[in-house]
């Protein structure tokens, strides 16, 4: 018997051949729908008829049991079988360590795979009830499922429990955690580990002493500490640890061996652990960090790295070694600039800066779009001319001690390794594994005990000479990067790839932040006098810039390599004021004069009659100035008529005329 369609057929050949029907028999029922002919037969080898055992009638069913006993035991078997597919999202589950939280060995994958599919099978014939039905021949039997899932271990390898109970507690655990509860607890387990979380905290903690013990030695202390012998304590709290805390289940010093020591001192995240104390930040992080990893860009001067290093080779004079500084653009790797000093001082990077801007100029190229600086003598000029957007748009200061962020140190390892080396005697390190690439000197036996006595000493000139002619080739030299740039040197690869976008030189910042500086004074509102030369303003409008009588400005000047002046500029204090010109001076023997004479005359004359001009569109016009009157003005009297008194009545006394006109006289 075997399962087609979810139901569980006997072919016509057993019904004929066991004695269940006769073959004539067979065809009569079939072609009166008797029963159910889920597949007829005939047509492809090997394809027989099947016939449905729920839709044979009863006397034929129970032949059927007769006949092929565990009828119902082989049905759901049957079904079971024909039901099973291997679960993928199981297989993506155990199989990831980061969904199952353990990396499971491939068996013990496969293993929960197949149990995770005979779960989900068993399930499904659980939620199906109408199915389970026709199984059980009544409702879902977990003794049967248990018995035939036993059955079923030989052909689907699973490991489920065979117990009733231990079988149907795991398929409620399986539908509640998923796939999580089908991992054995010995994979992530702490409790058979000798060494616990405690323990091997411990152990680390005396393998970072700092006088860096051997394995060995931590061993013999931590021994000794659970023994009683030593008493180990935290520094930073002063808690002594209790060698009580360590013991095995039966209370006894917990003792452990040399590999097991090694094993946990040398497991990868302990090993980190050590390093990050043990090593010093510098070493840690160029050994043991994890590192960025890049590509360098398309167009030159898209970005130019600095650095600094000492010539390999000694001065006879001192006995030290010259210092340079160097510019690479990163693209191409060419040194597009070179300065040279006794010491590692500002001076030296100043010099570089100018060596660098004389390259760019002299070729019409454009300003860097970015530079790579390093902390020690350029953050003086972080807040000024290396802040971005003053003089480069994009401005990185390198962490202090990180060799490998710096494009420039890989650049001086290349020139040194492959053009210094081949062209000159004793370049190299003392401590270099090749024995072609290290150096060896004379010890000094003295009261000092630590100088060393070099093969051969040279002059100033003759090393900076060499320098100078080793950057030559190495720029012209083959670019490494032979696969891009084919049969292309690095000043050929620079040549023709500067980016289109760069801003031209800002000439006067360039010349405030790393020219020469003069203080002098305008003179005549036309020129000031630097290096014993009259350098004329460009117009006369300039004076209109300068503070209230305040003549005094900073005159700011650019170089060539012979040390003559190709640009001046003037500041007074922090504000540009104008660029100067060399007009230069005629002669006025006529009959001696050239015609750069006779130029220089035109244009004088024409810095004059600007002058005059200028002076005559702003002449100030005349007033008038008179005194003020300053006295008080006259004040007016009004006339007011005062009306006549009128008449008033006498009363006669009996005085006499005569009497009355003296008395009035002597009033």
């Amino acid at each position: 018997m075997e399962y087609y369609g979810n139901r569980l057929c006997i072919s016509m050949r057993d019904l004929v051949d066991g004695g269940i029907m006769s073959e004539p028999n067979y065809k009569q029922l079939a072609s009166r729908g008797r029963f159910d002919v889920v597949r007829r037969g005939g047509g492809a080898a090997g394809c027989y008829a099947l016939v449905a055992v729920d839709s044979l009638p009863d006397r034929y069913k129970e032949k059927v049991e007769e006949v092929y006993p565990g009828g119902l035991q082989a049905h759901l078997e049957g079904w079971i079988i024909s039901n099973y597919e291997v679960d993928q999202k199981a297989t993506a589950f155990f199989f990831s360590k980061e969904q199952c939280g353990v990396a499971l060995p491939a068996e013990k994958a496969k293993e929960y795979i197949t149990n995770a599919s005979v779960l989900n099978t068993c399930i499904k014939l659980y939620d199906r009830a109408a199915t389970a039905q026709k199984l059980f021949g009544g409702k879902y039997d977990w003794s049967m499922m248990a018995a035939t899932i036993e059955t079923l271990r030989k052909r689907f390898g699973h490991t489920l429990p065979a117990s009733t109970l231990r079988f149907r507690k795991k398929v409620n655990d399986y539908k509640t955690n998923g796939y999580a509860c089908l991992i054995s607890g010995k994979f992530g387990n702490q409790s058979a580990r000798k060494v616990d979380h405690k323990t091997e905290r411990l152990i680390l903690g005396i393998a970072v002493q700092p006088n860096k013990p051997w394995n060995t030695n931590v061993l013999e202390l931590y021994n000794s500490f659970v023994t009683g012998e030593f008493d180990v304590f935290d520094p930073d709290t002063g808690e002594l640890f209790n060698p009580d805390d360590f013991t095995d289940k039966n209370g006894e010093p917990m003792v452990l061996s040399e590999a097991t020591i090694c094993n946990y001192l040398n497991k990868p995240k302990n090993r980190a652990l050590i390093d990050h104390r043990l090593m010093t930040p510098t070493t840690f992080m160029h050994e043991v960090m994890p590192h960025m990893h890049r590509h360098h860009g398309e167009f030159s001067l898209s970005k130019v790295s600095f650095d600094d290093r000492d010539l390999p080779r000694k001065l006879k004079d001192t006995r030290i070694r010259p210092k340079a500084y160097y510019a690479y653009d990163v693209t191409s790797g060419c040194c597009i600039g070179a300065a040279y000093n006794r010491a590692k001082n500002v001076d030296l990077v100043v010099d570089m800066f100018r060596d660098m801007f004389r390259l760019l100029d002299r070729n019409g190229w454009g300003c860097p779009a970015e530079v790579e600086v390093e902390n020690h003598l350029m953050s003086q000029w972080k807040d000024s001319f290396l802040r971005a957007g003053v003089m480069f748009p994009f401005v990185r200061f390198c962490a202090p001690m990180n060799s490998q962020e710096k494009h420039a140190e890989q650049f001086n390892g290349a020139k040194k390794r492959s053009i210094e080396h081949r062209n000159h005697v004793g370049i190299g390190r003392f401590y270099a594994k090749s024995r072609q690439y290290r150096t060896e000197s004379n010890k000094v036996f003295d009261e000092l005990n630590n100088t060393y006595k070099e093969k051969e000493y040279y002059s100033w000139d003759e090393l900076i000479a060499d320098d100078r002619r080793d950057i030559y080739e190495y720029n012209h030299a083959l670019h490494p990067n032979q696969k891009k740039y084919k049969g292309m040197t690095r000043w050929d690869v620079l040549v023709a790839n500067i980016n289109p976008n760069l801003q031209p030189l800002d000439k006067a910042t360039i010349a405030r932040y790393v020219g020469e500086k003069v203080s002098t004074t305008i003179r005549r509102n036309s020129y000031c006098r630097v290096l014993h030369k009259d350098w004329w303003l460009s117009k006369t409008e300039v004076i209109e810039l300068l503070a209230p009588n305040d003549y005094k400005v900073d005159a700011y000047y650019l170089t060539d390599e012979e040390g003559n002046v190709t640009d001046m500029f003037i500041y007074q204090g922090d504000m540009y004021i104008d660029r100067l010109e060399d007009v230069g001076t005629y002669n006025t023997a006529r009959a001696e004069q050239t015609e750069e004479d006779e130029k220089i005359f035109v244009e004088q004359q024409k810095k004059v009659s600007h002058f005059k001009k200028y002076v005559e569109d702003h002449a100030i016009g005349r007033v008038g100035v008179i005194e003020r009157d300053t006295r008080p003005p006259a004040i007016e009297v009004e006339e007011v008529a005062v009306p006549e008194p009128e008449p008033r009545e006498t009363q006669d006394y009996g005085l006499s005329e005569d009497y009355a006109a003296r008395a009035l006289q002597d009033l």
